[in-house]
C-alpha cells in the first residue's frame, strides 16, 4: 500500500488578490481597491491543499524561500492536511514568489515574481518519496524552469515505478509553448489543458482539432470548458459533463480545483463520468470563496455545498 495517493513536485507560493479596482488602470495614479485576500496561491498547491481536503493523501516537494511570505504559504498547506515534510527552505536573496492579481469584473491581470518557483532544481527531488504513490502530478510546466529540461526524466523515473501522471501546463508566459511539451506528453496518461492551453499545446486554433491531436500523444485529455463543464477524450470515447450553475464570488485557482476533483476520483478507479462530475462539482466549489483554497478551508461550507449539490 503506497504512503499517498497522489505526490506532487512544484511551485508553492501566495496569491494576493486586489478587488474593486477601476478598469482602466492610468499609470502615476494612485488606484484603491475596495477589497484583497492574500491566500495560498500556485497550481502545484491549490491542487494538492484541495486534493487534501477532498480526502487524499497527498505528499508534495518543493522550494521556497527562507522568509515569512514562504512560512505563511507552507502553514497553509500544512494545515489543509499535505504532508510537507520534504519542502526545502533555502536562505538566499531569491525569494519565495508572489502572484498579484487584479480582479476585474469580466477579467484579470496576473502578475507573478517568480522567485524559488523557478529555482526548484532536479537535486531539490526525493524520487524515493515521490514515487511512494498511485499517483504523480506537474503543474506549471512552464514556470519549473529549473526543473524543466529534466521533467522528462522524472515522469519516465515514476512511470517505471508504477505510478500513473497527470499535467497541467497552465499558460506559457512567453506565449511559445514550445519547450518539448510533445515529448513530455508521451509519459503522460492525463492531460489537463483548458480550452485554450489545448488549442495552444496542439498548435491549432481549432479545439475540435487540437483535441484529435492531442488525444494521439496521451491515453486521456481532459479539457476545462469553463461555464461549459469539461470533457474527456479516450480514444474515440468522449464524455461532456456540464458545469454546476452557482454565482461565482473569484474564479482564481477553479481550473486547479477542477483537477483536484477529477484526480481525487481517478485515482480510485472510477469512471470518466464521476470523474468530470467531481471535477466540476469541486471547481464550482472554488468560485463560492475568493482564492483557489478558502472554500475547500471553511469544511462547514464545503460540506454544505456538496450536500446541496
Amino acid at each position: 500500500m503506497p504512503r499517498f495517493d497522489v505526490t506532487i513536485a512544484g511551485e508553492l507560493n501566495l496569491d494576493l488578490i486586489l478587488y474593486g479596482l477601476p478598469e482602466q488602470l492610468p499609470p502615476e495614479r494612485e488606484l484603491l481597491a475596495d477589497r484583497m485576500m492574500l491566500t495560498l496561491g500556485s497550481s502545484s498547491a491549490i491542487v494538492a491543499h484541495n486534493l487534501a481536503a477532498l480526502g487524499s493523501r497527498v505528499g508534495f516537494q518543493s522550494r521556497i524561500g527562507d522568509d515569512p511570505l514562504g512560512q505563511i504559504a507552507l502553514d497553509r498547506l500544512q494545515q489543509g492536511g499535505v504532508d510537507v515534510s520534504l519542502v526545502r527552505r533555502v536562505p538566499g536573496s531569491v525569494t519565495t514568489g508572489l502572484t498579484v492579481i487584479l480582479h476585474h469584473e469580466a477579467w484579470r491581470n496576473i502578475l507573478t515574481y517568480a522567485g524559488t518557483i523557478a529555482e526548484l532544481a532536479w537535486d531539490d527531488l526525493d524520487l524515493d518519496y515521490l514515487a511512494d504513490s498511485r499517483h504523480f502530478h506537474f503543474s506549471s510546466y512552464y514556470l519549473q524552469r529549473g526543473l524543466r529540461p529534466r521533467v522528462s526524466e522524472l515522469l519516465q523515473r515514476l512511470k517505471s515505478k508504477g505510478l500513473t501522471i497527470s499535467l497541467d501546463t497552465n499558460d506559457d508566459p512567453d506565449d511559445r509553448w514550445e519547450g518539448g511539451l510533445h515529448e513530455i506528453l508521451q509519459h503522460v496518461d492525463v492531460f489537463l489543458p483548458n480550452e485554450r492551453e489545448a488549442c495552444k499545446a496542439a498548435g491549432m486554433e481549432d479545439l475540435e482539432a487540437a483535441i484529435h491531436k492531442l488525444s494521439e500523444l496521451v491515453p486521456l485529455v481532459v479539457v476545462k470548458l469553463g461555464r461549459k463543464g469539461a470533457l474527456a477524450q479516450r480514444g474515440s470515447e468522449r464524455h461532456l459533463s456540464p458545469s454546476l450553475e452557482v454565482v461565482p464570488v473569484d474564479t482564481v485557482g477553479a481550473g486547479d480545483s477542477f483537477d483536484a476533483g477529477f484526480l481525487h476520483q481517478y485515482v480510485r478507479g472510477a469512471d470518466l463520468p464521476a470523474c468530470l462530475a467531481s471535477g466540476n462539482l469541486a471547481g464550482a466549489l472554488s468560485t463560492t470563496r475568493p482564492g483557489g483554497t478558502e472554500a475547500f478551508r471553511d469544511a462547514e461550507h464545503r460540506k454544505s455545498f456538496f450536500r446541496e449539490h
